[in-house]
């Protein structure tokens, strides 16, 4: 499968994306918070989600090139908004997973002309102090520069613990790459989530929602996805699904999903 990787500008910033697929309809995925950026991975991530190459033509946004000291998740939707404007993109269909469900939520709830369909996956619609922690301690490994420390626990938190056991030296040695410039990014993304809230807002999306979540989720806990579900409009057409045993990265394990995700956004002509 061809993956062209590329760089949207707007006047105030640059952002990276890589795009794939055959389909006319636009396809939007917003990842979650990682150590180094999924550009990186842009091959991977094309051929795990090729079951909606055919139907879509998929764009996966990266954050901004340049952050500035702070970046909270609205200054994120505003920017993935301004990217999608410079792309010409409209009414398109959404996914986010995890800190990027946090992103896509708030883009649908203040920009309803760019989101036709909205995919929430392992994300939150409002993040507690004890939610919190696990980031938090990711931050205090990554002040510390312990990639590899910082890789594995990213990988014991997201990963079912047969899967984590798997790539265990994988993700320590690839921690060892990580940079000090990569270190300062991951910090400050990482910072957005701390007190991110919109949950008294999700009564304002008015587009078909699918909320995905895991109840082996040692992130953000199941819970979160019952949350957004119960948080959105009556008048908002809902589907909730917990999956168990993939836990947060049930987006990536789940054999499913992909199938879950293609089923609701098609037909992509529906009004």
């Amino acid at each position: 499968m061809q993956v062209s990787v590329d760089q949207v500008c707007t006047n105030t910033f640059q952002m990276r994306y890589f795009r794939f697929g055959t389909g006319k309809a636009p396809l939007v995925i917003l990842p979650g918070l990682s150590v180094q950026s999924v550009i990186g991975l842009a091959e991977a991530v094309a051929s795990v989600y090729a079951p909606l190459a055919e139907d879509f033509t998929v764009y996966v946004f990266d954050r901004r090139e340049t952050l500035p000291p702070t970046y909270d998740i609205h200054a994120m939707a505003d920017d993935t908004a301004a990217a999608l404007y410079a792309l010409g993109l409209r009414s398109v269909c959404l996914f986010g997973a995890s800190q990027g469900g946090m992103i896509a939520m708030t883009l649908a709830i203040n920009y309803p002309d760019l989101v036709k369909k909205l995919a929430v996956g392992s994300s939150a619609a409002s993040v507690s102090s004890e939610q919190f922690q696990t980031v938090e301690y990711w931050i205090h490994l990554a002040s510390a520069q312990d990639g590899a420390a910082l890789y594995r626990d990213f990988g014991a938190h997201i990963y079912p613990p047969a899967v984590f056991e798997k790539y265990k030296a994988a993700l320590t040695f690839a921690g060892r790459s990580v940079t000090a410039a990569e270190f300062t990014r991951f910090i400050t993304l990482a910072e957005s989530i701390r007190d991110f809230s919109v949950l008294n807002d999700l009564c304002k999306i008015r587009c078909p929602v699918l909320v995905l979540g895991d109840r082996d989720d040692a992130v953000l806990g199941a819970a979160s996805s019952d949350e957004i579900a119960a948080h959105l409009s009556p008048n908002t057409p809902t589907i909730l699904f917990l999956s168990e045993g993939y836990g947060h990265a049930a987006y990536d394990l789940a054999p499913d999903y992909k199938t879950r995700l293609l089923n609701f956004f098609l037909p992509v002509d529906e009004k």
